[in-house]
């Protein structure tokens, strides 16, 4: 496992991402003065955003399906815990953006390979109540409703 959203596993034969990309920011207002440089404070933490990407080859690893079932959660507008596969917790993170490029097409319109980006936002880990809803995919799951 390289890591866990909720309950989809990032690994090999569902979405194995090959880059991971952190940016953290922190929030600074500046006020002009004459004859010198702005005077700065800091406000608190910013946006913390996580960017995972890489690419699928269905024959092998994962595919549209399984970048449908992280845009099914991303519907939900929820948070949802984020694990990394040697146990580190991320806290709670919210899909921004899933950017998806299929190429070398089959006959029938079938990617050969998938090039994806997943975009995440750290949201306030005391916001329990934005959890998303694990039930209903460890459900669909159990009855073959996700692949």
């Amino acid at each position: 496992m390289l890591m866990a959203l909720g309950m989809f596993v990032f690994q090999t034969n569902t979405v194995p991402y090959q880059e991971l990309q952190r940016r953290t920011e922190w929030r600074h207002a500046s006020q002009s003065r004459v004859g010198d440089r702005p005077a700065y404070q800091y406000l608190g933490p910013g946006t913390d955003t996580i960017t995972l990407s890489g690419t699928l080859l269905p024959e092998f690893t994962g595919g549209r399906l399984n970048l449908d079932e992280i845009r099914d959660m991303a519907d939900q507008g929820r948070a949802w815990p984020l694990v990394e596969g040697t146990g580190r917790q991320y806290g709670l993170w919210v899909i921004t953006g899933v950017d998806e490029t299929s190429s070398t097409l089959y006959r029938d319109g079938a990617a050969a390979k998938i090039e994806f980006s997943l975009t995440l936002e750290h949201v306030d880990d005391e916001r329990t109540d934005m959890i998303g809803d694990l039930t209903i995919y460890t459900g669909a799951r159990l009855v073959g409703a996700f692949v």
